[in-house]
């Protein structure tokens, strides 16, 4: 997600310079206008705000702490906006260490999938101090259509993981209800029409069913990445005692089918429900 979210900043005007880890996604960036650094560090050293989105929380403790990280570039006054899904509470912790440096970090995951991200129009949940999310209002606003300050550091993360626990949900019942279709014999197309204008209607419907009919999954946002989501949000719910057995069952599901289908779209779910009907 972050090349395309890059060429959104590219095309609203700013100086960009990119790292990735693997160096040849960077290319293409390269010849749409972007700079390009050897480290994150290189990259971090003559900007005012950094972004960061990688797939989990190690991830982006490396970037931000390892060799030649961000924190071993950055200036004092440079704006951290980590746009990764991770931990709520070690973000807070990234935090705490980038201020003895004199940088500032606000945590900003984002909602809407390879498609938000190509469009610009994620959804981006902020954490941090208003006057930074202000600062950062700019190179959001460029890569999402809209933003919201939840709160404090870490809060983005919390919205984020209530989100991936609702989406848990939605793409199961789509499964099930599109597989109960399937199997009464019913056209599914008709089904899609008439459901989509009622109470069922979501973005997964609309998104997603196509796939779950045709079972056929290609990629939007991985299965592997959203049982990795589950995982966080399950951990952060029974530090505060919350009971969440509809995102237990689901990473359960999503357990059996990581190891064939991981790397397929998270609407991959709906093969365990076609399994156990029999299709």
């Amino acid at each position: 997600m972050g090349a395309p979210m890059a060429r959104n900043l590219l095309r609203a005007g700013f100086d960009v310079t990119v790292h990735n880890r693997t160096r040849a996604k960077e290319e293409s960036l390269a010849s749409a206008g972007a700079k390009r650094a050897a480290t994150p560090a290189e990259a971090a050293t003559e900007a005012d705000i950094v972004v960061t989105i990688v797939s989990d929380t190690p991830d982006v403790e490396a970037v931000l702490f390892g060799d030649h990280g961000v924190a071993g570039g950055a200036k004092p006054g440079t704006l951290v906006c980590d746009m990764s899904t991770i931990s709520p509470d070690t973000t807070r912790d990234f935090g705490a260490r980038l201020r003895e440096g004199s940088i500032s970090m606000i945590d900003a995951p984002v909602s809407g999938g390879s498609e938000g991200a190509e469009k610009g129009t994620l959804t981006i949940m902020c954490g941090g101090e208003a006057a930074d999310v202000e600062r950062a209002q700019p190179v959001l606003d460029a890569m999402g259509s809209k933003v919201t300050h939840i709160g404090p550091l870490g809060s983005g993360q919390l919205a984020k993981a209530a989100n991936q626990i609702m989406i848990a949900g939605y793409f199961e019942a789509v499964a099930e209800g599109l597989v109960f279709a399937i199997k009464a014999g019913l056209d599914t197309g008709k089904v899609l029409e008439a459901i989509s204008a009622g109470m069922a209607r979501s973005a997964v419907l609309e998104m997603r069913a196509q796939n779950m009919v045709a079972n056929t999954y290609p990629l939007g946002f991985k299965l592997s990445l959203h049982l990795k989501d589950l995982h966080v949000a399950l951990e952060t719910a029974r530090r505060n005692g919350v009971d969440l057995p509809l995102a237990e069952m689901v990473k359960e599901i999503e357990e059996k089918l990581a190891a064939d289908h991981g790397d397929e779209d998270v609407s991959a779910i709906a093969i365990e429900a076609r399994r156990r009907a029999g299709l």
